[in-house]
């Protein structure tokens, strides 16, 4: 205990930057040990599985996935007890709402549950529950080192970027996604500790993983001649990335209606291990199928399906594996909605790597050549950049985990193509959709963010005099006789807000004592222009000041009752100091 309080002693005497940097480096090494750690035990909990139980006729995947969610859930229900499912989104949400705090259980939770999930065959991926884990590592290390809110933001970061450095080995996609997908507003000077964070979690990978990328495969050069087809991928795949976002937004809230949780269990465990015993290329993250595909392995076989007798035929095996990708999205939202915890962030590579193969071998059944295993790859690309709107980040950490910088020109046109094709009907990704739509999300628009960094409550004053309305005007001159505010709140007896009284329009009564007790709070009272509630955003707030013209305006709770004033002038004052935090880049 004492050495813990002289280490905190000693950085909280080095300035704050000069800790933000030392801290990057922790939550880099930490959060490589965390997806060091989640791999181990997703691959050692499938070893144990194989080595140990015995199934015929594929009989493992009607009933394991099932099991692994169970457990997942009595974890969750009984021991976490919380819900921490959609890591992303969650991280978004806790950065949007100007906390950046995560609660200290999700450091182990996450990766306790995903990887008892996707061991025992849940058909989702472990990258978002491993960025949960980083960032709470970040967040919470940030708050114990009495690190500013905007550092311990910056450092929540890192753990994030460390998280996906880890997890892939790809040091400048962690960077890329944290930019693009999770701080929006970073500036210029978090480009460090960021990278700080992404090549220190690198490093822990490779020491226990070794150097090889993810995904190595031998590629065939790019063909000038093949882009109007990668255009063409990248149509289909924004088109793909819609079904994929808007199918599981879908059903997720259809089985969400499900209140008894051991029901909504059991359906999804039903449903999903008919999937898998269907299609076995959706059991776990399906990860050695895309090794397959990339390396151009024979799969015909279908993985010993009971629907092989489709891969009979060229076209059969195209419609195989277009099943394949439908169905996908259907097994990985079961997964979580039946209690599992896994990501989209490997199903979005999945799905891709399938619709790139039926794209290309369609391509060459029609009369083309074009390579399949490039297609494959380009795909993945494609596919992350339309469902999570970030083509910077799908672009380069496809290159990173295969090696194929090759191949950048085309992953640039096909991320390019679906992320556009997407945006022409979806303004929002698969992590922001539900975040808008409550009005948290924080955006690329400076103006936009520092209306959603702001909160009403902070803004609420109570300086201002609270008169009965019951009284008399002897009440009023008594109540503002020894206050200078401008206003006064009128309340009833349980403490509701009526109305106001300007006190600059009661003036002509306040030399006529002989009406003190004549003249009635009632009379000189005026309604409120609007009324603001104590959590609205800041959004409509403003949208009130700008449609009524007040000066101030009164704060209540949803019973009505008064809590203070917001002046324009403070409401402004505030928002120009979050601009200048925004745009600071120093």
């Amino acid at each position: 205990m004492t050495t813990r309080r002289t280490h905190k002693k000693f950085l909280q005497r080095l300035p704050e930057r000069t800790r933000l940097l030392l801290l990057s480096f922790v939550v880099g090494v930490c959060s490589g040990f965390a997806a060091v750690f989640l791999t181990w035990c997703i691959d050692s909990i499938k070893n144990i599985l194989d080595g140990t139980l015995s199934f015929s006729n594929n009989l493992q995947y009607l009933i394991l996935p099932g099991v692994g969610m169970l457990l997942s859930l009595l974890l969750l229900r009984y021991v976490v007890r919380d819900n921490i499912s959609h890591g992303v989104t969650k991280v978004l949400l806790a950065v949007s709402r100007g906390e950046s705090k995560i609660k200290p259980h999700n450091m182990w939770s996450s990766v306790l549950t995903s990887s008892i999930t996707i061991g025992f065959g849940g058909s989702v991926g472990a990258e978002a529950p491993i960025v949960y884990t980083g960032a709470a590592i970040g967040s919470n290390i940030g708050r114990v080192c009495d690190l500013s809110y905007r550092n311990i933001t910056v450092l929540l970061g890192c753990g994030a970027a460390g998280a996906i450095a880890g997890i892939f080995k790809a040091p400048l996609a962690g960077v890329l996604f944290t930019m693009e997908i999770l701080l929006f507003n970073l500036s210029l000077s978090s480009m460090l500790p960021l990278l700080i964070s992404t090549i220190s979690a690198t490093v822990v990978a490779y020491i226990f993983r070794g150097q090889t990328p993810m995904f190595a495969c031998a590629l065939t050069p790019f063909s000038m001649g093949n882009i109007p087809f990668y255009v063409l991928m990248g149509v289909i795949l924004g088109f793909g990335s819609l079904y994929f976002t808007g199918t599981t937004l879908w059903l997720e809230d259809k089985l969400g209606k499900l209140g008894n949780g051991y029901l909504r269990w059991a359906l999804c465990a039903v449903a999903l291990g008919l999937m898998i015993f269907l299609f076995p290329q959706l059991y776990g993250e399906g990860y050695s199928v895309l090794e397959d595909l990339l390396n151009g392995r024979d799969i015909a076989d279908g993985q010993h399906s009971v629907l092989r007798f489709i891969l009979g035929s060229n076209w059969g095996v195209v419609l195989f594996f277009l099943m394949v990708f439908f169905v996908k999205v259907l097994a990985m939202t079961a997964t979580n909605a039946g209690g599992g915890n896994g990501g989209t962030f490997g199903p979005t590579l999945f799905c891709g790597a399938i619709a790139g193969f039926v794209v290309a071998r369609t391509f060459n059944l029609m009369g083309a050549s074009v390579p399949e295993q490039n297609f494959v790859l380009v795909g993945m690309a494609a596919m992350m950049a339309g469902v999570m709107q970030a083509p910077m980040t799908a672009i380069f950490l496809i290159a990173e985990i295969s090696g194929g910088y090759d191949l950048l020109v085309p992953l640039i046109i096909a991320s390019t193509v679906s992320y556009g094709t997407v945006r022409l009907f979806n303004k929002y990704s698969i992590y922001t959709k539900r975040i808008a739509q409550s009005g948290d999300l924080l955006t690329h628009d400076n103006d936009q963010a520092a209306l959603t960094l702001m909160s009403t409550a902070s803004l609420i004053r109570d300086k201002y005099p609270r008169i009965y309305i019951g009284g008399h005007l002897r009440e009023v001159v008594s109540a503002i006789q020894d206050n200078n505010a401008a206003v006064a709140a009128v309340l009833d007896k349980k403490g509701r807000f009526q109305g106001l009284i300007d006190i600059g329009n009661i003036r002509k009564y306040l030399l006529r004592t002989d009406l003190y007790d004549i003249v009635k709070v009632v009379n000189v009272m005026e309604q409120a222009p609007a009324l603001i509630l104590e959590n609205e955003k800041m959004e409509s707030v403003m949208q009130k000041f700008d449609t009524t013209g007040a000066w101030r305006l009164p704060v209540v709770d949803e019973a009505r009752h008064y809590k203070g004033f917001i002046s324009r002038s403070r409401l402004l004052m505030a928002y120009r100091e979050e601009l200048k935090m925004i745009s600071n880049s120093d």
